[in-house]
This record gives structure tokens, sequence and C-alpha cells, in this order.
């Protein structure tokens, strides 16, 4: 019985450790990203269909909405002014119309 009880709280653990909710997630659903560049990058899904991002760059109050777009790997999100790639934990965010990089290797703290 008590192996049961055992084997079942770690199936739970384990269950809320690949919980898909981002680890620095601040008020309001933001998840808080920096990148190497010290670029500080708040983002969030704006629906659950997660096909579109919404994006501020340091303390801005501007939020550029970016739309879904192919990838060749990852996730790659544009509004045609800023364009944010995921890759699992990390991403590069970059200015569209010069390819001017804003900072890579962005990641929570």
């Amino acid at each position: 019985m008590k192996a049961w009880i055992g084997l079942i709280a770690l199936l739970m653990l384990g269950a809320c450790s690949s919980s898909s909710v981002p680890p620095e997630e601040t008020e309001g659903g933001w998840t808080r990203w920096v990148c190497d560049s010290k670029a500080e990058v708040l983002w969030r899904f704006a629906d659950d269909s997660r096909d579109v991002v919404d994006l501020r760059l340091g303390g801005s109050d501007m939020v550029h909405r970016l739309h879904q777009g192919p990838a060749g790997s990852g996730a790659f999100y544009s509004d045609n002014v800023i364009a944010f790639h995921t890759k699992g934990e990390e991403g590069l965010v970059y200015w569209v119309n010069n390819d001017d990089l804003i900072g890579r290797g962005c990641q929570a703290p």
C-alpha cells in the first residue's frame, strides 16, 4: 500500500513539474525574460490558441501584438516591426526592418 501511495505522489509531482506555466510569470500573465544584451522582454500569449503573443520591451507600456508565422524550429512571431523567435525556454528578439538585434539568449533570469 505504501508503495502505491509513493508512486502516486511521484506521478503527481512529475505532472506539476512539467506544467506549461512560464516560471517567471508576473502580474497580468506577463513572462519576464532578460537577454544577453541585458534587454528585458515581457511577453504573454494573447489567447489560448498560442498563435498570438503580446510583447513589451523593457519598462515600455507599448504592446506589440505579434502573430505566429512559419519557423524552421521553435516558434516565430512578428508584427512586421519586431520579431520574436522562441525555442524551448529561450528566445531571440530583433527589429524586422533592419534585422537589428535587440537581444539573443533571452530567458527567465
